[in-house]
């Protein structure tokens, strides 16, 4: 196993410890009934539904894991060769196969068409059916290289429309979804860090023009909580407010919201060469 016995460890729980039903996909389950029934940063109870408002059945397959699964293999891969081991280039090609066929299969399962259009769904259900609601978790494929350059600029519209968009960043669910609600912890509210992964995922799939646009809202947000961001605020319209809706137990500041000033500095400076 030699120096890297901790990457292999780490992917190869990727591959099997961390596919509950063999599927191939990485997914989660509360099996006892006494943990969490979603496992993802969107952790809170109907935090994963479908448009129609019902919730979720695990396991759930997230789509965003997908997305963490694939990159975590290609950058496993870059380190093995970078150690220039013979077992090690034989591992790294490996992986790099594995984050292939994975691109391969997210592309047909996962995609829904609603009213809303056509975009990656939020999750599998246990039965393997495509949970269709539009949701801010579709950011987190941007820039990683699961989507085709084509369907990320599909995505980043989307995001950017009227449904997803609340002016003051993305909204955690569109408001075409039923169980949509403005002061929804995870259904309608907007989460500053998780709008900086989209914007970050933008800025790496070379969407500037809506990556800087996304930013020029979270700097007006942070402006209007007086530079101390909180951890979410209210997805409500931003006409109806000339400064965003607190959420009211949202801890301000917060730490990883604060984080996203250094993704929004990273958008606004000009590009190296």
């Amino acid at each position: 196993m030699g120096s890297c016995s901790t990457l292999r460890a780490a992917l190869g729980w990727i591959r099997d410890s961390g596919d509950s039903d063999g599927d191939g996909f990485l997914d989660h389950i509360d099996r006892l009934g006494t943990g969490l029934s979603n496992q993802g940063w969107k952790d809170s109870g109907d935090s994963i539904q479908w448009r129609d408002g019902r919730l979720t059945e695990g396991p759930i397959a997230l789509c965003e894991v997908r997305a963490y699964a694939y990159g975590a293999a290609l950058a496993g891969a870059d380190i093995l060769d970078a150690l220039g081991e013979e077992q090690d280039a034989d591992d790294a090609a490996f992986w790099r196969t594995w984050a292939a066929d994975l691109k391969g299969r997210f592309a047909e399962p996962y995609w829904v068409e609603t009213p809303e259009g056509r975009y990656p769904a939020v999750a599998l259900d246990r039965h393997k059916n495509p949970v269709d609601s539009l949701t801010s978790n579709i950011g987190h494929l941007l820039g990683t290289g699961i989507l085709s350059p084509a369907e990320e600029r599909h995505v980043a519209n989307l995001l950017r429309g009227e449904s997803m968009s609340s002016g003051y960043g993305i909204r955690t669910m569109s408001t075409g979804a039923a169980g949509y609600w403005p002061l929804s912890y995870h259904g309608g509210s907007v989460w500053v860090h998780d709008t900086a992964i989209t914007v970050h995922g933008m800025r790496r799939a070379g969407l500037d023009a809506p990556a800087r646009a996304v930013v020029a809202e979270l700097l007006d947000a942070a402006e209007g909580f007086d530079y101390r961001v909180p951890e979410l605020h209210a997805g409500d319209p931003r006409g109806q407010s000339s400064v965003p809706t607190p959420y009211p137990a949202a801890c301000r500041p917060q730490a990883w919201s604060a984080a996203a000033a250094v993704v929004c500095l990273t958008v606004l400076a000009p590009r190296a060469g």
